[in-house]
């Protein structure tokens, strides 16, 4: 593949801010991940110059007879919405490469793939995005293709890879107006990386719009829709849900799952809780904290709310005495939603943006989401107008809703209903998407 120009490289400016940063990063992974089993594994990924010892089999497996599709998603929401791109290549038997940036993200890469495609699928952390790092690991996998998801723009990372004639996409691409002016204040750093990408695969008009004001080539820009409306539950994870759901005799019991939660939510939710206890007494609520290193500090929460902690990690049961479970677990996101007869999407009633709201819907469970959802915009706001979410703006109005429900099943059933039908309407980004990803896949040059 040939270079339509030289490659343009990062400011020096933006070298000597990795420099001073580095340090930091490193301290701040040391703190969160020393404790982990494979915390010296993480360090080597993200940090080393040299090979990977325990990479290296595996790499020559993923890069013959052909080379490898790179994806990079950032983290649990990027790598679900990545999940029918990453199903697409392994189903066909080509190896697949899984960068992260957090733990939680490769956690649930690993959960979805790497039990049923030990020898086509791999998941490591992205290196830090130093010239040298970036050089060694494409000579280490080789890749044929570098997919980003979503928004997560490194400048070292695209000048190598395009100076390395690897064709690299943007796919799912959001980017909300805030963001925008973030990249506007450092257009010398901008302007360069979106030059570097072969295509950016628009979520919607408004994000196609302002990346073509940010540099992009208005010809490369392809508006698609979200691949999130195509996602599909892992089925293994499903089965599990109804095994799960007989063992511990839920079927006769309301499931109120809060999911991806920041704190303060846990606190505020669990004080809530009693008021549904009253009217229920049978009620279980299943907290799921969206960062591992807050497991702890939720067990103590619970008990300090007053309740039992059941843990998933300690492989605990829900019993008939079960309030409150804590799924101190990775990668099972789905299996939660999956057990669930109604379901809170955390980091809405914090100011965090919202996480996805489209995994329980499209299980068909109603949702209720804070009033912080800009993450989410478009999306919450096409729930909403289909009746398929509710917003509130306080926990002891989502326990409210959550009572409504429980005393109108019918109305949490057409919630739920309406949620699938949004979906339904909304697909079709996928085979877009990976149109694209063909086109790009067999051109000769850019």
């Amino acid at each position: 593949m040939t270079m339509s120009k030289p490659v343009q490289k990062p400011p020096f400016w933006y070298q000597i801010l990795l420099a001073l940063v580095l340090p930091l990063y490193r301290l701040r992974v040391w703190q969160r991940s020393r404790l982990q089993p494979d915390y010296q594994d993480e360090i080597i990924e993200r940090f080393a110059v040299k090979p990977v010892a325990k990479n290296q089999q595996r790499k020559n497996q993923l890069s013959k007879p052909q080379q490898v599709i790179w994806i990079h998603a950032v983290s649990v929401g990027e790598t679900n919405a990545a999940q029918p791109i990453i199903a697409h290549f392994l189903k066909r038997g080509q190896p697949v490469l899984v960068t992260n940036t957090t733990r939680t993200g490769q956690a649930r890469a690993k959960a979805l793939f790497a039990q049923n495609y030990p020898e086509l699928f791999e998941a490591v952390f992205l290196p830090v995005d130093i010239t040298a790092l970036m050089q060694q690991f494409l000579q280490r996998y080789q890749p044929r293709l570098f997919i980003l998801i979503e928004t997560e723009l490194w400048p070292n990372a695209l000048a190598q890879t395009y100076d390395a004639g690897i064709p690299t996409i943007l796919l799912n691409a959001r980017l909300s107006e805030r963001s925008a002016k973030g990249y506007g204040r450092v257009g010398r750093l901008t302007r360069p990386m979106l030059e570097q990408l072969s295509c950016i695969a628009a979520q919607d008009q408004a994000t196609a719009q302002r990346f073509i004001a940010l540099g992009a080539d208005a010809k490369k820009v392809v508006v698609t829709g979200s691949i999130k409306f195509d996602i599909q539950p892992p089925e293994f994870l499903l089965e599990q849900a109804q095994q799960l759901k007989q063992q511990w005799q839920l079927a006769q019991r309301p499931v109120l799952v809060a999911a991806s939660t920041h704190e303060p939510e846990e606190a505020q939710i669990l004080a809530q809780f009693p008021k549904i206890l009253d009217q229920y007494p049978d009620a279980v609520l299943i907290l799921v904290p969206r960062h591992p290193e807050r497991f702890d500090r939720v067990a103590e929460l619970i008990e300090k709310q007053g309740f039992q902690v059941f843990r998933r990690s300690q492989q605990q049961n829900i019993e008939a005495d079960t309030q409150v479970y804590l799924a101190d677990s990775m990668g099972e996101l789905w299996l939660w939603y999956a057990l669930a007869s109604m379901a809170f999407v955390g980091g809405s009633l914090s100011p965090t943006g919202g996480h996805n709201p489209l995994e329980p819907v499209r299980l068909g469970v109603p949702v209720v989401m804070g009033p912080h959802t800009f993450n989410f915009k478009v999306i919450v706001e096409q729930l909403m107008q289909a009746h398929a979410l509710t917003q509130v703006d306080n926990a002891e109005a989502l326990a409210q809703v959550w009572l409504n429900w429980l005393q109108q099943p019918e109305q949490a059933k057409q919630a739920g209903l309406a949620g699938l039908q949004v979906m339904q309407a909304n697909q079709g980004a996928l085979e877009r998407q990976l149109a694209l990803i063909q086109q790009l896949d067999t051109l000769p040059e850019r």
